[in-house]
């Protein structure tokens, strides 16, 4: 099912398929709270004896994903490369109308990551300035992290937000009173003055 909905590309991957062992039909799952969700999913996987904790963050993201499918929150961009910005592969992306981008750093602990969540936050919000920009984790690190983007110290994230949290629960209910859509394709140049090849042979003739 990951694959057909494009979350998983190419062979499957080794957390893709945990997800679906773990999950065969997550659109049946019954939850009264985006947090709760993401406590069930989570909870659920952290019993499996055979958990490989390089596969954290990215069953992490399965879930985050398939939670944005479950309230409507489409589309969404996972892996997500941004024009201009270089060098830069954000989680999860979305496109709204009033804001342009939003994008959620996903990571299952902190310790210094949220650095380079910061530095790549920073980076989208130097081309469009109006981008918003989450760090959305399991860790209660976050709260350190609170204090340092209410410090200054971290300038380029919106705010960092536990997954399991009411916290969480507000942001998905914010999220949804936006309007996504696709982004706009990208016109590298644009002028109403162009001169052409054809343009030059239609007045001269050579």
């Amino acid at each position: 099912m990951l694959k057909e909905l494009g979350i998983v590309i190419g062979n499957e991957t080794k957390a893709g398929k945990i997800f679906e062992e773990l999950f065969p039909d997550f659109m049946t799952i019954e939850y009264d709270k985006p947090s709760n969700y993401v406590s069930y999913f989570w909870n659920k996987y952290e019993l499996l004896d055979n958990r490989n904790p390089n596969l954290n963050g990215k069953v992490f993201e399965y879930i985050l994903a398939s939670l944005c499918i479950r309230e409507n929150i489409l589309p969404l961009y996972l892996s997500a490369k941004v024009a201009f910005v270089p060098n830069v592969i954000y989680d999860l992306m979305f496109y709204t109308k009033e804001r342009g981008p939003i994008c959620w750093s996903v990571k299952t602990s902190l310790r210094e990551r949220y650095k380079q969540a910061d530095l790549e936050s920073i980076a989208l919000k130097y081309v469009h300035r109006k981008a918003l920009s989450y760090l959305i984790t399991l860790s209660n690190e976050a709260i350190g992290v609170k204090a340092k983007i209410k410090s200054g110290d971290v300038i380029g994230l919106d705010n960092v937000i536990i997954a399991t949290s009411p916290e969480f629960d507000e942001l998905v209910t914010n999220l949804k009173a936006f309007q996504f859509e696709e982004p706009p394709i990208v016109k590298v140049i644009e002028s109403t003055q162009v001169v052409t090849m054809e343009k030059v042979h239609s007045v001269y003739g050579v």
